[in-house]
């Protein structure tokens, strides 16, 4: 058995996206046959905790990367050599590194080269040189428009690790209590319908009056709400939660939030990193999809999904995190009837509501 660094350096979404990768390291075959590996996943700090939840993941090690951190930390000696003395001591002889199109694997290339590593894997658009053993070329080697889940097992792939016979490469999270109780006593209840406001970007927020609107109309409709948020959030999960739908905005920490998810009949987010924790543990989702990145990379994967927001909208594939067009009308545009229209028509296609519940296994 060998040890395997691979890296995924920004947020808790980007982190779950990777995991059938990550599996695929842990558990798939060499070519040559060899033993499964030893993975160590280099995160950033919001990617933590997602980490932690990963089937395949042995160890998990933070570091805040100056070239992908938002505000950066300064590069310093003792941040370069810190993670430089990490991966010595850990005795990693390879690395795959899990990059988006806009991202460079190249220094942390560098960094790993001054750390020993004899073999490094990604993708670049830019010339490696000697950073890189095994270099795909976007655009070339494989398209850029496909879901970030089928880009990291490309790259995992080209560096010689495959799936396992029997894994989906569907995302996966391992199983585990809750340790406050919430999803327990929510399935006791009866069911339910999450909705999660809440966006680390304002581009990609739906406005706080819609989504209250629509947990009236759930309401109305008889559905039981439940409202999520984190601690940031709790002014907005009250608005949105009102006078009789269900607040744990502030309440949950993820491996809650993600039981919580995943006792949904639906959920109702937007590009968001819960909206990739529900597609983790099996939850539909109807997904509020601001443009400014593209639904073809990001969208929730492999559950089934109501995308809704105009994908032509001028905002289009702008990377911004506060919307360029006044009135942000690519989501503003999207009525709370729409929303609650789409969630009727996956309760259609799922198991009755009244029945419906999930357990999930790692």
């Amino acid at each position: 058995m060998s040890r395997v660094l691979v890296a995924r350096l920004d947020s808790m979404g980007d982190v779950l996206l990777s995991g059938p990768a990550l599996r695929a390291v842990a558990n798939g075959s060499r070519p040559d046959g060899s033993h499964p590996n030893d993975v160590v996943l280099l995160c950033g700090p919001e990617g933590a905790s997602a980490a932690e939840m990963l089937p395949g993941v042995t160890q998990v090690h933070t570091w805040a990367c100056p070239w992908i951190v938002n505000p950066a930390p300064p590069v310093t000696d003792e941040m370069t050599s810190g993670l430089i003395e990490f991966v010595r001591s850990s005795r990693i002889q390879e690395a795959v590194i899990l990059t988006s199109f806009h991202q460079s694997p190249l220094p942390l290339a560098m960094l790993l080269r001054l750390a020993g590593v004899k073999k490094i894997t990604g993708a670049s658009t830019d010339y490696p040189g000697s950073l890189l053993d095994v270099r795909l070329k976007p655009g070339e080697d494989f398209p850029e428009d496909q879901p970030e889940v089928v880009r990291a097992l490309t790259i995992a792939e080209a560096g010689g690790y495959v799936l396992p016979n029997g894994d989906d490469g569907k995302l996966r999270i391992t199983s585990g209590p809750d340790p406050e109780g919430v999803a327990d006593q929510l399935a006791d209840e009866g069911p339910y319908i999450v909705v999660h406001p809440g966006a680390a970007a304002p581009a990609r927020a739906w406005p706080a009056l819609h989504h209250a609107a629509t947990v009236e109309l759930l309401e109305a409709y008889g559905h039981r709400v439940v409202v999520t948020g984190g601690p940031g959030e709790t002014s907005l999960t009250a608005t949105v939660a009102g006078p009789s739908a269900r607040n744990l905005g502030g309440g949950t920490n993820l491996r809650t939030l993600a039981a919580v998810l995943a006792g949904a009949a639906v959920v109702v987010t937007g590009n968001t990193g819960p909206a990739h924790l529900a597609a983790a543990v099996g939850t539909p989702v109807v997904c509020l999809f601001a443009p400014v990145v593209p639904a073809i990379r990001w969208a929730p994967y492999g559950v089934p999904l109501e995308l809704l927001g105009d994908q032509e909208a001028a905002c289009k594939n702008t990377r911004a995190r506060v919307c360029p067009v006044p009135g942000h009308p690519c989501l503003s545009s999207v009525t709370p009837e729409q929303v609650v229209e789409a969630v009727e028509r996956l309760l259609g296609g799922v198991s009755s509501l009244s029945t419906r519940r999930k357990v999930w296994k790692p």
